[in-house]
């Protein structure tokens, strides 16, 4: 649901998703508040009450949509709101979000929408992080991404999902590709060779290394296996960086 159905109209002419719906392996569509508005000028806004800046979504049009395109997914499918006051989005949602049977993104504008709405329609609300966008349709477009790459038949490749950053909770290993030497940079040898275990222990490895340098919160969460810790010890060592205690 959002005032410009352009926006997600463009994003949806190519990449991953673009070629999923194209395939019909996910369907994407769009509802406008302003069909549902009442008067000629189609206004989906008026001032706040108590005063203050800007504008607040009006409650009928916006309700009207919401309900509509609700009657367009499937039964069992959530309403989600993106705003800054929501639950923080992660893998961990985008997968839970991936077992429903749809969704309902509400992108909002203005100041916010009227609060009765979220209320009455809303099931959840959802935010990207910390910082503020002029309206939701960017963050309903990382849901959307986030959550189709999850769906059967959206990958060329399913297990690309498993492999991406956060699917097992670290960040992803390096990646490399031909010329084997580039400005003096060589991939590394492990990955040149066809020792398929060796590959996945540097990988491994290279997650692990790489999450404890950049994300160390993933790392003390996640809980590590004893080989898993070997591994972050050696990668340290050989980083010339400070372990994980314990």
């Amino acid at each position: 649901m959002t005032l410009f159905p352009g926006m997600v109209e463009a994003y949806l002419t190519g990449g991953v998703v673009g070629r999923a719906v194209g395939r019909e392996a996910l369907e994407v569509g769009t509802e406008d508040p302003r069909r549902h508005a009442a008067d000629v000028h189609r206004t989906v806004d008026d001032r706040p009450y108590g005063g203050g800046p800007g504008m607040v979504m009006a409650p009928m049009p916006l309700g009207v949509a919401i309900r509509a395109a609700r009657s367009r997914v499937a039964e069992g499918s959530a309403v989600l709101a993106l705003g800054p006051a929501g639950r923080r989005f992660d893998q961990r949602e985008a997968e839970r979000l991936a077992a429903l049977p749809g969704l309902v993104l509400v992108a909002g504008r203005y100041e916010g929408i009227d609060e009765r709405v979220l209320e009455a329609l809303v099931d959840e609300e959802l935010s990207l992080g910390d910082y503020v966008l002029s309206g939701g349709e960017l963050a309903a477009l990382v849901v959307l991404d986030a959550v189709a790459r999850l769906l059967p038949g959206v990958l060329g490749d399913a297990a690309s999902a498993g492999q991406d950053s956060f699917g097992d909770g670290l960040l992803d290993w390096p990646h490399y590709t031909r010329p084997v030497e580039w400005e003096g940079r060589r991939v590394p040898e492990v990955l040149q060779g066809g020792d398929h275990a060796a590959i996945e222990r540097w990988r491994l490895k290279q997650s692990l290394g790489r999450t404890w340098q950049r994300r160390p919160d993933l790392v003390r969460s996640r809980g590590l296996s004893r080989e898993e810790r070997q591994l972050l010890l050696e990668f340290c060592a050989e980083a010339g960086i400070v372990p994980p205690d314990g």
